[in-house]
């Protein structure tokens, strides 16, 4: 291989690793994808990559060309249009359709991509994911309404902090105060019947780390333990500031309005739940920038996962219901990948987000301080933990009873 391929190769391995890791591809999915890239490409590699940092090794066959590049990166989010459209320019590239050079330019079309949904779709995206969980939970209407409003609030305060070092530096648990005075004042002042800490829950939903934890933990079952550790540390910890924001936030709304004397409500109809199911993909569809073609396929995972976990848990319980419904998720992406010939992730976030793992772990820390109780915090931690797990176990045995046919 001449000096001047092997150059123009590691560039584009190193850009691609960089942009897949910024769309939160999962290390385990990432490390081997970029392997057998490399490998198409008559290269030798190995990688070491954490959510902060990633190592790029780079030989040929008989080492006449070797590279190294280390390079600090911040934690990616979820962009899985970007990250379909940068699958495709990788399977390209294999079937010679296109050069380095040119996906090397398209890589960096890519990533300068604006959003296509825009702020006003994103800022309707927490309104419905907000109202979505909230409908998941049995509440009622006025839960509901209430949900959506503070969610729409939460997003003023996420487009402040990308104007505001200090407010993104504090962006946690400073959304989870704001939610909880609000939904304080709106309890002792309008509606005596709102649930607090449920609204709360759900108006900051999209920064509860459920999948950050699965994620994390799937990369330790895969033995990939330093980003698995990191991962799970940093999810537990935005865990912490997220409640410390929230008990915060309650106590100083008691001071201000007074404690409202709760009244019990008539819970939603069962048929909520599917359209919450409904709501609450379609918001994702805007928050994970999805592409059009993908939309449908997502939608059908997410009705999937609660389908299968409801069935389990009706029959078993919680635990196995979790197991069921994330191993009906990984065949329903694997059989997607092999269809769509696309990375199974694309369909199979909508499906993790339905079981809800994050949401079991906030309720077990706010159980401890709300006069719920030791016991019923130690309860649903335990249902956290094995929710967690179960969902790992699943996504492992689907892997194995239907093996990917992409590495990504």
């Amino acid at each position: 291989m001449h000096t001047e391929s092997f150059k123009q190769k590691r560039k584009f391995i190193v850009k691609l690793g960089k942009m897949l890791h910024k769309y939160g591809t999962p290390v385990y999915r990432l490390e081997a994808h970029l392997m057998e890239v490399a490998n198409e490409l008559d290269l030798r590699s190995s990688y070491i990559i954490s959510p902060t940092s990633m190592t790029f090794i780079l030989w040929t066959e008989g080492h006449e060309d070797e590279y190294t590049h280390a390079a600090r990166v911040q934690p990616g989010d979820l962009d899985l249009g970007s990250l379909s459209r940068t699958d495709d320019v990788v399977k390209s590239v294999l079937a010679n359709e296109l050069t380095v050079e040119e996906a090397s330019l398209r890589l960096d079309e890519i990533d300068t991509m604006a959003n296509p949904y825009g702020k006003i779709s994103t800022g309707l995206s927490f309104v419905m994911a907000s109202s979505a969980f909230v409908m998941l939970m049995r509440a009622n209407w006025i839960d509901v309404v209430a949900s959506g409003a503070i969610g729409l609030v939460v997003y003023i305060f996420v487009l402040w902090s990308q104007r505001s070092k200090g407010v993104l530096n504090m962006l946690e648990p400073l959304v989870a105060l704001v939610a909880a005075f609000i939904a304080c004042g709106i309890s002792a002042k309008i509606s005596p019947s709102l649930n607090i800490h449920t609204v709360i829950l759900s108006s900051i939903i999209v920064f509860i780390p459920g999948l950050a934890l699965t994620i994390g933990l799937a990369e330790l079952s895969a033995r990939h333990l330093v980003s698995g550790t990191a991962k799970v540390m940093d999810a537990l910890m935005l865990l912490f500031k997220l409640y410390f924001g929230a008990y915060l936030g309650i106590a100083l709304g008691t001071a201000v309005f007074g404690e409202a004397e709760l009244v019990h409500y008539q819970p939603l109809p069962k048929w909520t739940v599917w359209l919450a199911i409904t709501v609450l993909c379609a918001s994702l569809n805007i928050a994970f920038r999805m592409r059009t073609r993908h939309i449908v396929w997502a939608m059908i995972c997410g009705y999937l996962a609660y389908a299968a976990s409801s069935l389990g848990a009706a029959y078993f319980d919680y635990g196995i219901g979790a197991f069921i419904g994330a191993f009906v998720v990984g065949i329903y992406g694997n059989v997607f990948t092999r269809v769509a010939l696309a990375p199974a992730v694309i369909v199979t976030m909508h499906g993790l987000l339905v079981l809800v793992p994050g949401s079991k772990t906030f309720i077990s820390l706010n159980t401890y301080v709300t006069g719920r109780g030791f016991e019923l915090g130690e309860i649903a931690g335990q249902q956290s933990v094995v929710i967690l797990m179960s969902i790992v176990a699943g996504l492992v045995f689907a892997n194995s009873a239907l093996p990917p046919k992409k590495s990504l």
